[in-house]
Protein backbone atom coordinates (compact mmCIF):
# COMPACT_ATOMS: atom_id res chain seq x y z
CA UNK A 1 0.00 0.00 0.00
CA UNK A 2 1.33 3.43 -0.94
CA UNK A 3 2.24 5.82 1.86
CA UNK A 4 0.61 8.70 -0.04
CA UNK A 5 -2.14 9.49 -2.53
CA UNK A 6 -2.13 11.76 -5.56
CA UNK A 7 -5.04 13.58 -7.13
CA UNK A 8 -5.36 16.08 -9.95
CA UNK A 9 -6.54 19.58 -9.06
CA UNK A 10 -7.06 22.90 -10.81
CA UNK A 11 -5.81 26.00 -9.01
CA UNK A 12 -7.15 29.47 -9.96
CA UNK A 13 -4.32 31.97 -10.36
CA UNK A 14 -4.61 35.46 -11.80
CA UNK A 15 -7.19 34.65 -14.44
CA UNK A 16 -6.09 31.14 -15.44
CA UNK A 17 -6.35 27.64 -14.00
CA UNK A 18 -3.11 25.85 -13.22
CA UNK A 19 -3.05 22.09 -13.69
CA UNK A 20 -1.56 20.43 -10.61
CA UNK A 21 -0.99 17.17 -8.80
CA UNK A 22 -1.69 17.20 -5.07
CA UNK A 23 0.24 14.59 -3.12
CA UNK A 24 -0.97 13.77 0.39
CA UNK A 25 0.72 11.49 2.91
CA UNK A 26 -1.52 8.92 4.57
CA UNK A 27 -1.89 10.59 7.96
CA UNK A 28 -4.66 12.22 9.92
CA UNK A 29 -2.97 15.39 11.16
CA UNK A 30 -2.26 18.37 8.87
CA UNK A 31 1.07 17.90 7.09
CA UNK A 32 3.89 20.29 6.28
CA UNK A 33 3.79 21.09 2.58
CA UNK A 34 6.06 21.81 -0.38
CA UNK A 35 5.24 23.88 -3.47
CA UNK A 36 7.02 22.63 -6.61
CA UNK A 37 7.20 23.93 -10.17
CA UNK A 38 9.23 23.14 -13.26
CA UNK A 39 11.95 25.09 -15.01
CA UNK A 40 12.20 26.93 -18.33
CA UNK A 41 10.01 25.32 -21.02
CA UNK A 42 9.58 22.12 -19.01
CA UNK A 43 6.50 20.39 -17.55
CA UNK A 44 5.74 18.65 -14.28
CA UNK A 45 6.11 15.16 -15.78
CA UNK A 46 9.75 15.83 -16.68
CA UNK A 47 11.42 13.93 -13.80
CA UNK A 48 10.40 16.23 -10.95
CA UNK A 49 7.25 14.21 -10.29
CA UNK A 50 9.63 11.54 -8.96
CA UNK A 51 11.00 14.13 -6.54
CA UNK A 52 7.45 14.93 -5.42
CA UNK A 53 6.79 11.25 -4.76
CA UNK A 54 9.89 11.01 -2.56
CA UNK A 55 8.83 14.06 -0.58
CA UNK A 56 5.33 12.64 -0.09
CA UNK A 57 6.69 9.25 0.99
CA UNK A 58 8.40 10.83 4.00
CA UNK A 59 5.33 12.78 5.11
CA UNK A 60 5.13 16.03 3.16
CA UNK A 61 2.09 17.22 1.27
CA UNK A 62 3.21 18.40 -2.16
CA UNK A 63 1.60 20.57 -4.82
CA UNK A 64 3.34 20.16 -8.19
CA UNK A 65 1.95 22.20 -11.05
CA UNK A 66 2.53 23.40 -14.60
CA UNK A 67 3.14 27.08 -15.12
CA UNK A 68 0.59 29.00 -17.16
CA UNK A 69 0.96 28.44 -20.91
CA UNK A 70 2.49 24.99 -20.35
CA UNK A 71 1.21 21.46 -20.03
CA UNK A 72 -2.49 21.34 -19.20
CA UNK A 73 -2.50 24.69 -17.42
CA UNK A 74 -4.43 27.58 -18.91
CA UNK A 75 -2.99 30.54 -20.74
CA UNK A 76 -3.66 32.19 -24.08
CA UNK A 77 -0.09 32.48 -25.38
CA UNK A 78 1.30 28.97 -25.33
CA UNK A 79 4.98 28.75 -24.57
CA UNK A 80 5.17 32.26 -23.09
CA UNK A 81 7.35 32.59 -19.99
CA UNK A 82 7.13 35.80 -17.97
CA UNK A 83 9.08 35.19 -14.75
CA UNK A 84 7.34 37.73 -12.54
CA UNK A 85 3.93 36.45 -13.70
CA UNK A 86 5.01 32.94 -12.76
CA UNK A 87 6.02 34.22 -9.33
CA UNK A 88 2.63 35.91 -8.84
CA UNK A 89 0.94 32.66 -9.85
CA UNK A 90 3.11 30.77 -7.39
CA UNK A 91 1.94 33.05 -4.60
CA UNK A 92 -1.65 32.18 -5.49
CA UNK A 93 -0.73 28.50 -5.30
CA UNK A 94 0.61 29.13 -1.80
CA UNK A 95 -2.67 30.79 -0.85
CA UNK A 96 -4.64 27.85 -2.23
CA UNK A 97 -2.44 25.37 -0.41
CA UNK A 98 -2.65 27.25 2.90
CA UNK A 99 -6.44 26.87 2.88
CA UNK A 100 -6.36 23.08 2.44
CA UNK A 101 -7.38 21.34 5.70
CA UNK A 102 -4.84 18.58 5.04
CA UNK A 103 -1.99 21.13 5.22
CA UNK A 104 -0.36 22.96 8.12
CA UNK A 105 -0.30 26.48 6.68
CA UNK A 106 2.45 27.50 9.11
CA UNK A 107 4.83 24.94 7.58
CA UNK A 108 5.03 25.55 3.81
CA UNK A 109 8.29 25.28 1.89
CA UNK A 110 9.18 25.86 -1.74
CA UNK A 111 11.32 23.75 -4.09
CA UNK A 112 12.43 25.01 -7.47
CA UNK A 113 14.94 23.93 -10.07
CA UNK A 114 16.69 25.86 -12.85
CA UNK A 115 14.38 28.77 -13.82
CA UNK A 116 12.03 27.94 -10.95
CA UNK A 117 15.10 27.68 -8.71
CA UNK A 118 15.29 31.41 -9.25
CA UNK A 119 11.59 31.64 -8.40
CA UNK A 120 12.26 29.79 -5.13
CA UNK A 121 14.83 32.41 -4.18
CA UNK A 122 12.43 35.21 -5.09
CA UNK A 123 9.60 33.65 -3.09
CA UNK A 124 11.86 33.19 -0.11
CA UNK A 125 12.77 36.87 -0.28
CA UNK A 126 9.28 38.25 -0.91
CA UNK A 127 6.77 35.98 0.84
CA UNK A 128 7.19 35.33 4.55
CA UNK A 129 4.62 32.55 4.45
CA UNK A 130 7.46 30.46 3.03
CA UNK A 131 9.31 28.74 5.88
CA UNK A 132 12.01 26.94 3.93
CA UNK A 133 13.62 27.20 0.47
CA UNK A 134 15.34 24.62 -1.72
CA UNK A 135 16.84 26.08 -4.89
CA UNK A 136 18.39 23.55 -7.26
CA UNK A 137 20.76 24.68 -10.08
CA UNK A 138 19.00 28.06 -10.00
CA UNK A 139 18.85 30.95 -12.41
CA UNK A 140 20.79 33.73 -10.70
CA UNK A 141 21.38 36.39 -13.35
CA UNK A 142 19.49 36.32 -16.60
CA UNK A 143 21.61 39.17 -17.91
CA UNK A 144 24.97 37.51 -17.29
CA UNK A 145 23.72 34.20 -18.65
CA UNK A 146 22.34 35.97 -21.72
CA UNK A 147 25.69 37.62 -22.42
CA UNK A 148 27.54 34.32 -22.14
CA UNK A 149 25.06 32.46 -24.32
CA UNK A 150 24.86 35.03 -27.10
CA UNK A 151 28.47 36.21 -27.13
CA UNK A 152 29.25 38.39 -30.14
CA UNK A 153 25.67 37.97 -31.41
CA UNK A 154 24.20 40.00 -28.56
CA UNK A 155 23.18 42.98 -30.69
CA UNK A 156 21.61 40.74 -33.33
CA UNK A 157 19.53 38.99 -30.68
CA UNK A 158 18.46 42.27 -29.12
CA UNK A 159 17.39 43.52 -32.55
CA UNK A 160 15.21 40.41 -32.91
CA UNK A 161 13.65 41.14 -29.49
CA UNK A 162 12.82 44.69 -30.58
CA UNK A 163 11.37 43.60 -33.92
CA UNK A 164 9.19 41.03 -32.18
CA UNK A 165 7.83 43.71 -29.85
CA UNK A 166 6.87 45.91 -32.79
CA UNK A 167 5.16 43.01 -34.56
CA UNK A 168 3.19 42.07 -31.49
CA UNK A 169 2.21 45.69 -30.86
CA UNK A 170 0.81 45.75 -34.41
CA UNK A 171 -1.31 42.70 -33.70
CA UNK A 172 0.86 40.05 -35.34
CA UNK A 173 1.49 36.62 -33.84
CA UNK A 174 4.48 36.25 -31.52
CA UNK A 175 7.75 34.83 -32.83
CA UNK A 176 8.87 31.46 -31.46
CA UNK A 177 12.15 29.64 -30.84
CA UNK A 178 12.82 25.93 -30.53
CA UNK A 179 13.91 24.77 -27.09
CA UNK A 180 16.10 22.07 -28.65
CA UNK A 181 16.91 21.56 -32.33
CA UNK A 182 14.10 20.12 -34.45
CA UNK A 183 13.42 19.85 -38.19
CA UNK A 184 16.54 21.80 -39.08
CA UNK A 185 15.77 24.66 -36.69
CA UNK A 186 18.38 25.36 -33.99
CA UNK A 187 17.39 25.30 -30.35
CA UNK A 188 18.06 27.60 -27.42
CA UNK A 189 19.93 24.70 -25.84
CA UNK A 190 22.31 22.64 -27.94
CA UNK A 191 24.17 20.39 -25.49
CA UNK A 192 23.68 16.62 -25.43
CA UNK A 193 22.39 16.88 -21.86
CA UNK A 194 19.76 19.44 -22.83
CA UNK A 195 18.63 17.45 -25.86
CA UNK A 196 18.27 14.29 -23.78
CA UNK A 197 16.44 16.11 -20.99
CA UNK A 198 13.93 18.05 -23.06
CA UNK A 199 13.62 15.30 -25.66
CA UNK A 200 12.30 12.98 -22.96
CA UNK A 201 9.25 15.23 -22.65
CA UNK A 202 7.86 13.80 -25.88
CA UNK A 203 7.48 10.40 -24.22
CA UNK A 204 6.89 11.43 -20.59
CA UNK A 205 4.15 13.98 -21.22
CA UNK A 206 1.31 14.31 -23.69
CA UNK A 207 1.44 17.32 -25.98
CA UNK A 208 4.73 18.93 -24.94
CA UNK A 209 5.63 21.62 -27.48
CA UNK A 210 9.26 22.19 -28.32
CA UNK A 211 9.01 25.95 -28.51
CA UNK A 212 8.81 29.14 -26.46
CA UNK A 213 8.05 32.67 -27.53
CA UNK A 214 10.94 34.94 -28.37
CA UNK A 215 9.66 37.27 -25.68
CA UNK A 216 10.32 34.48 -23.16
CA UNK A 217 14.03 34.70 -23.94
CA UNK A 218 13.92 38.48 -23.69
CA UNK A 219 12.24 38.39 -20.28
CA UNK A 220 14.61 35.66 -19.10
CA UNK A 221 17.54 37.93 -19.99
CA UNK A 222 16.10 40.57 -17.64
CA UNK A 223 15.45 38.23 -14.69
CA UNK A 224 17.74 38.73 -11.67
CA UNK A 225 16.85 36.54 -8.65
CA UNK A 226 20.38 36.89 -7.32
CA UNK A 227 19.76 40.54 -6.49
CA UNK A 228 17.34 39.50 -3.73
CA UNK A 229 19.18 36.51 -2.31
CA UNK A 230 20.30 38.36 0.82
CA UNK A 231 16.64 39.02 1.60
CA UNK A 232 15.75 35.33 1.88
CA UNK A 233 17.14 35.29 5.44
CA UNK A 234 15.88 34.51 8.05
CA UNK A 235 14.11 31.87 5.94
CA UNK A 236 16.46 28.86 5.65
CA UNK A 237 17.97 28.48 2.17
CA UNK A 238 19.46 25.33 0.63
CA UNK A 239 21.21 25.73 -2.72
CA UNK A 240 22.09 22.69 -4.81
CA UNK A 241 24.73 23.55 -7.41
CA UNK A 242 26.22 21.41 -10.18
CA UNK A 243 29.99 21.90 -10.48
CA UNK A 244 30.06 21.95 -14.30
CA UNK A 245 26.80 23.82 -14.85
CA UNK A 246 26.94 26.18 -17.83
CA UNK A 247 23.16 26.58 -18.30
CA UNK A 248 22.74 28.35 -14.98
CA UNK A 249 26.45 28.94 -14.47
CA UNK A 250 27.94 27.48 -11.31
CA UNK A 251 30.17 30.49 -10.65
CA UNK A 252 27.15 32.80 -10.58
CA UNK A 253 25.37 30.45 -8.17
CA UNK A 254 28.37 30.25 -5.84
CA UNK A 255 28.82 34.01 -5.87
CA UNK A 256 25.14 34.45 -4.98
CA UNK A 257 25.38 31.84 -2.23
CA UNK A 258 28.22 33.82 -0.66
CA UNK A 259 25.93 36.86 -0.53
CA UNK A 260 23.08 34.93 1.09
CA UNK A 261 22.71 35.28 4.85
CA UNK A 262 22.25 32.54 7.41
CA UNK A 263 20.68 30.08 7.82
CA UNK A 264 21.94 28.57 4.59
CA UNK A 265 23.51 25.41 3.23
CA UNK A 266 25.32 24.56 0.00
CA UNK A 267 25.27 21.14 -1.66
CA UNK A 268 27.71 20.65 -4.54
CA UNK A 269 27.01 17.92 -7.08
CA UNK A 270 29.37 16.78 -9.83
CA UNK A 271 28.68 17.16 -13.55
CA UNK A 272 26.30 19.45 -15.40
CA UNK A 273 22.99 21.26 -15.17
CA UNK A 274 20.69 18.36 -16.02
CA UNK A 275 22.41 15.69 -13.91
CA UNK A 276 20.62 16.42 -10.59
CA UNK A 277 17.37 15.18 -12.21
CA UNK A 278 18.58 11.63 -12.94
CA UNK A 279 22.27 10.83 -12.52
CA UNK A 280 22.54 12.48 -9.12
CA UNK A 281 18.86 12.54 -8.20
CA UNK A 282 19.32 10.42 -5.07
CA UNK A 283 21.73 12.93 -3.59
CA UNK A 284 19.70 15.96 -4.62
CA UNK A 285 16.43 14.48 -3.31
CA UNK A 286 17.87 13.26 -0.01
CA UNK A 287 19.64 16.56 0.65
CA UNK A 288 16.38 18.42 0.05
CA UNK A 289 14.46 16.02 2.32
CA UNK A 290 16.97 16.57 5.14
CA UNK A 291 16.58 20.34 4.79
CA UNK A 292 12.78 20.21 4.71
CA UNK A 293 12.66 17.84 7.67
CA UNK A 294 14.95 20.09 9.68
CA UNK A 295 13.01 23.28 9.01
CA UNK A 296 9.41 22.21 8.35
CA UNK A 297 8.95 19.41 10.87
CA UNK A 298 8.81 21.84 13.76
CA UNK A 299 6.16 24.29 14.84
CA UNK A 300 6.36 27.98 13.97
CA UNK A 301 4.63 30.76 15.86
Amino acid sequence: MSSFSRRSVKIPANGVELDAWFYLPNQKQPAPAIVMSHGFAAIKELYIDKFAEKFAEVGFAVILYDHRNFGKSGGDIRGEIIPHQQIEDMREVISWLSLCPEVDAARIGVWGSSFSGGHAIMLGALDRRIRCVVSQVPTISGYQTFLRRTGSDVNTVRKAFHEDRIKRFQGEAPSYRRVIAQDGEPGIYSSTGAEEFYGAAWTLAEGWENRVTLRSSEKASEYEPGLLIDRVSPTPLLMIVAEDDTVTPADLALSAYNKALEPKKLCMLPDGHFDPYLKHSEKSVNTAIEWFEKHLNKSHK
